[in-house]
């Protein structure tokens, strides 16, 4: 068994800027819920300052998903996604941010692609990048060129596939891959799935929580939020990876207790991220 990192005991004397300040990047229009999910997943995963960095089209509708974290409108396409004269201003407020998380509801384009691969490579601090993020990137161009801080990949099977063409049916051979890119590159990164796998090319862990009700849309929003949330309060990628996993994977295990419904929705996930048993020290398989 390996013991699982924990977060440290709040000082007395603490304020907000001690526990990370975060910028999510993602939303666009008809998929604005879920930044939302990733921001109110952060918060709850105990980040102390949340901004969200979102279309202006959609900025109104992400905020009005909960009052406790920022928003930040950007230029927007006129399909209602991030437009590419938005990166200068995103670069700026990725300066002053712990961890940046950009992905969900990001939506594909060409100016996103050319704006996730400038983010991807000049920001400094730590990156999670999660579902249109990973789309968007161009692997033969990352080959080329190291980024400025540690990334955090967060794949599913099929986005896997789309990035090291091996197909998601292999689940071996795309644990391998995985490993191998994670070493190659110096990242970290979750092949999400039943099981899913963390791993930083030299470490491999298996995440034992979780069950089949949180295979639904939001919930690996959650994950990026909770992760992203980690990583802003010190832990390192690895561990804010693994940590992250395996919390999120007990709160759809509790809520599917609690729950009769068939399937787990992100916000139950989000509210059993509440019960104190999730953030006790614990082990992992």
């Amino acid at each position: 068994m390996t013991r699982l990192p924990s977060l440290p005991p709040r000082k007395p004397d603490s304020h907000k800027g001690d526990y990370g300040r975060l910028l999510l990047v993602g939303g666009s229009r008809g998929m604005a819920g879920a930044i939302a999910v990733a921001g109110m997943a952060a918060l709850r995963s105990g980040a102390g300052l949340v901004s969200i960095a979102t279309p202006d089209v959609v900025v109104d509708l992400v905020a009005s998903f909960h009052p406790c974290y920022m928003t930040l409108p950007l230029c927007s396409d006129g399909s209602g996604r991030i437009a590419a004269e938005a990166v200068e201003s995103l670069l700026a407020a990725a300066a002053q941010a712990d961890c940046v998380a950009i992905g969900p509801g990001l939506g594909r384009s060409t100016d996103l692609c050319h704006l996730m691969q400038r983010l991807f490579l000049e920001v400094k601090c730590p990156m999670v990048v999660d579902a249109d993020g990973l789309n968007g990137l161009r692997w033969e161009q990352l080959q080329a060129h190291a980024p400025a801080g540690p990334r955090i990949l967060t794949p599913h099977p099929g986005e896997w596939q789309r990035w090291c063409q091996v197909s998601a049916k292999d689940r071996p051979a795309q644990i391998e891959t995985a490993v191998a890119t994670a070493k190659r590159f110096g990242w970290t990164i979750v092949l999400k799935g039943y099981r899913s796998v963390i791993t930083d090319g030299e470490r491999v862990e298996i995440n034992q929580t979780g069950n089949a009700k949180m295979a639904v849309g939001g919930s690996g929003d959650c994950l990026t939020g909770i992760i992203a949330a980690l990583t802003g309060q010190g832990l390192s990628p690895f561990d804010a990876a693994r940590l992250g996993t395996h919390v999120h994977g007990q709160a759809g295990d509790l809520a599917a207790t609690r729950l009769g419904s068939p399937s787990v929705l992100a916000t139950d996930l989000i509210d059993a991220l509440t019960d104190p048993q999730l953030w006790r020290p614990t082990s992992s398989a």
